[in-house]
C-alpha cells in the first residue's frame, strides 16, 4: 500500500507537472500573438502615413471642426463669378491638414455629363448609358474617381459651353486631384489599358488633343477637339478657365469675342474656337507656354476615321497573343494594369494598329438626334455599338466572356481559353 501511494503521488506531480507547463506555452503563445498582431497592424498605420503624408513632420487630422480652410470663406464660390485667388497656397494648405488625400502628381479626377431631360432621340439614353459605363468600367480600373454632371451649374452656358463650369466645380470641390480630365459624353475609351502619359505634361498645365501646325500656322479651329482635354489643377488653370469662360454666351464681352473669333478663324465663337484662340495667344505670347496641343496617341479620335479599323486591330492583337501566351493569361481585374504594362514592347511601334485611345462620335448627336447631315444617323448607331462592343470586351475579358459579333451587344459567350 505505501509503494502504490508513493507511486500514485509521483504520478499526480507528474501530470501537474506537463499541464503547468502546457499552459504556460499557450499564454505565452497568447501574448506573442497580440504583440505581433498589434506590430503587423502599427507598421501597416506607419507605411500608410509615410506613403501618403505630403510632410513627414505633419501628422494627420481629424477632428474637421477645429480647422478652418478655403472652404469656410463667404467670399469664396464654385461659380465664375466669385473668382478664386491664391488657389495654390489654399490647395496646398488643404492637402497638408488632409495628408492621406496626397496621394500623387499623377492622380487624375474626370468629369463628364450630359442634359438633365430625357433624350429627343429615343435610342439616345440608352447610348448615353452605355457610354457613361464605358467611362465607369475605365475608371475602376485604373483607380481613378469620375463625377457625371446632368445639371447647368450656370444656366447661360449651356450647349457646349456647359463643361467649363462642371470643370472648375471640379477643380474646387477635390483639391486632392492634381489633374481634371473632361471628356464629353458621346466619347469612348476604346483602349481599357491605355493610361494617359502624364510625365511628359510636367511642364504644362493644358492638354487637348490635335495637330498644332493646323492651330498655329493654318488658323483652323478644327486643329483640335474641346471634347477631351486635362487641365492640371492650379491658379493658371482657373485663370484660363476664366478667359475661356468670358468668350461664352453669359459674358459681357460676347460680341467682341464673337467679332474677333469670326475675324481670326472663320468661324462662330463657339467653345471650341475660343480654346483654339487662348492657345494661340498662349503660344505668341509666352515664350514657356502651358499648353500643348497632342497628337501622338488618341486622346480624343474621330470615329468615322477609327471604326472601321476595329477589325485588323483585333487580328493585330490575337497574332501577337498566339506568340506569347503569358499576353493571353487569364486574371483578375485588379491586376490589369500590370498586365498592360507586359504589353508595351509589342505596342512600342505599332503605330496605326494600335488600339486607338479614345474615340469620339462628334457630329452624332445620339440624344438630340441633329446629327452632321454628311452621314445618316443609322450609320451612327452602326458604329457606336461596333466600337462600344469592341471596347467592352476588354472588360468582359476578365469576368471570362466577350462579344463574339460587335454588331450585337446582346450576345455573349465564354472565353475559349
Amino acid at each position: 500500500m505505501t509503494q502504490t501511494g508513493s507511486t500514485n503521488r509521483k504520478l499526480s506531480i507528474l501530470f501537474l507537472f506537463f499541464i503547468g507547463i502546457l499552459i504556460a506555452t499557450l499564454f505565452l503563445s497568447v501574448i506573442f500573438t497580440f504583440k505581433s498582431s498589434d506590430s503587423i497592424i502599427s507598421l501597416s498605420r506607419s507605411q500608410s502615413i509615410d506613403k501618403y503624408n505630403c510632410n513627414a513632420n505633419n501628422p494627420p487630422r481629424f477632428d474637421l471642426e477645429s480647422v478652418s480652410t478655403f472652404y469656410d470663406d463667404h467670399s469664396f464660390g464654385y461659380t465664375f463669378d466669385k473668382p478664386v485667388k491664391n488657389w495654390d497656397k489654399k490647395r496646398l494648405r488643404w492637402l497638408k491638414l488632409h495628408p492621406s488625400f496626397c496621394r500623387s502628381n499623377k492622380q487624375i479626377f474626370l468629369v463628364t455629363g450630359s442634359q438633365s431631360k430625357p433624350c429627343k432621340n429615343p435610342k439616345g439614353d440608352h447610348y448615353l448609358l452605355r457610354f457613361y459605363k464605358n467611362k465607369v468600367d475605365y475608371c475602376r480600373i485604373h483607380g481613378y474617381d469620375i463625377f457625371y454632371n446632368n445639371v447647368l451649374l450656370e444656366p447661360k452656358m449651356s450647349h457646349c459651353w456647359a463643361k467649363l463650369p462642371a470643370v472648375r466645380a471640379a477643380m474646387v470641390a477635390h483639391p486632392e486631384a492634381e489633374w481634371i480630365w473632361w471628356i464629353d459624353e458621346d466619347a469612348v475609351f476604346t483602349d481599357i489599358d491605355y493610361k494617359v502619359p502624364l510625365e511628359r505634361y510636367k511642364d504644362r498645365n493644358f492638354i487637348v488633343h490635335g495637330w498644332p501646325r493646323e492651330v498655329y500656322e493654318e488658323k483652323n479651329w478644327l486643329g483640335l477637339n474641346a471634347g477631351s482635354f486635362l487641365i492640371r489643377n492650379c491658379q493658371w488653370s482657373l485663370d484660363f478657365l476664366e478667359k475661356w469662360a468670358d468668350m461664352g454666351p453669359q459674358s459681357k464681352n460676347r460680341e467682341k469675342w464673337s467679332k474677333l473669333l469670326s475675324e481670326t478663324f472663320n468661324h462662330e465663337a463657339d467653345d471650341q474656337t475660343a480654346l483654339a484662340y487662348l492657345l494661340l495667344k498662349d503660344k505668341e505670347e509666352n515664350e514657356s507656354n502651358k499648353t500643348y496641343i497632342e497628337m501622338e496617341y488618341y486622346l480624343e479620335g474621330y470615329w468615322a476615321v477609327i471604326a472601321d479599323t476595329l477589325k485588323n486591330i483585333t487580328n493585330r492583337y490575337n497574332k501577337i497573343e498566339k506568340e506569347n501566351k503569358m499576353l493571353k493569361r487569364r486574371h483578375a481585374e485588379l491586376v490589369t494594369e500590370r498586365y498592360a504594362e507586359l504589353w508595351e514592347p509589342y505596342l512600342k511601334d505599332a503605330g496605326s494598329w494600335r488600339r486607338p485611345f479614345v474615340t469620339h462620335f462628334a457630329g452624332c448627336q445620339p440624344c438630340s438626334g441633329h446629327h452632321n447631315p454628311s452621314f445618316s444617323m443609322l450609320t451612327c448607331w452602326k458604329a457606336m455599338e461596333k466600337v462600344l462592343n469592341y471596347a467592352d470586351n476588354q472588360v468582359l475579358r476578365n469576368y471570362g466572356f466577350k462579344h463574339p459579333d460587335l454588331s450585337d451587344s446582346s450576345l455573349v459567350s465564354s472565353l475559349p481559353f
